[in-house]
């Protein structure tokens, strides 16, 4: 079966974290800049020596589509990454993958039942 680890972590552990999933030899993820909050609502940050209330922090989504037997190698990965022992370091989310179609290979199967034998 195949699962679909999504993981919210923060945009400077991008870098630890590939370097992680690199070392168990998961390269193939899709990255997305992301707003959200989590439990904190939010954070307050210092401008120009006053406090400005951040509502939605910037974040980055990971989406990797892995098999079974990678899942907990992946999360370890990903948590070895993204950990800063702070409020925001992120969650991650597994699912199940109904069907992983690859647009070209399935193009392919496509064309070949389209196109009659040849005699």
């Amino acid at each position: 079966m195949t699962k679909l680890i999504i993981a919210f972590i923060r945009p400077e552990k991008l870098e630890d974290v590939k370097k992680e999933l690199e070392a168990i030899g998961v390269y193939p993820m899709t990255i997305v800049e992301v707003r959200g909050r989590g439990e904190q609502r939010g954070i307050t940050l210092m401008y120009r020596g006053h406090p400005v209330r951040v509502d939605l922090i910037p974040k980055l989504q990971l989406e990797i589509i892995v098999e079974d037997d990678m899942v907990d190698k992946v999360i370890e990965a990903i948590v070895r990454g993204a950990y800063t022992g702070r409020p925001g370091d992120g969650r991650i989310i597994v699912l199940p993958v109904e069907k992983n179609i690859r647009i070209r290979e399935e193009y392919e199967k496509l064309r070949t039942r389209e196109q009659p034998p040849t005699p």
